[in-house]
């Protein structure tokens, strides 16, 4: 992967920081590398942004107190908390190690 997945993200709000939605992890996933959050299946994901363009099929989010990457294939949504979705830049800063 490189360095930047995706030059655009989705978000509820203009920082990113309030919640999307909620899914529960369909199997067990462990990142290629630290941008990644690592869950287990039937973990509770929060997601709070969804990447567009190059690499729609990551999502962000916080599984306990780790955030990261994760595949959206992998969660299977069971609550949204929000409707709206703004279409924002992404930053240098939304691709380094937490």
């Amino acid at each position: 992967l490189g360095r930047r997945f995706a030059d655009r993200k989705r978000c509820a709000d203009p920082e990113c920081s309030m919640l999307m939605c909620r899914g529960k992890a369909m199997r067990d996933f462990k990142g290629p590398d630290c941008r990644f959050v690592n869950f287990k299946k039937g973990e509770a994901v929060y997601v709070y942004y969804k990447l567009i363009g190059k690499s729609t099929e990551l999502w962000a989010g916080s599984v306990g107190s780790d955030f990261g990457y994760f595949p959206k294939d992998l969660l299977e949504i069971n609550h949204n908390y929000s409707n709206e979705e703004l279409e924002l830049p992404t930053d240098e800063t939304d691709f380094v190690c937490f």
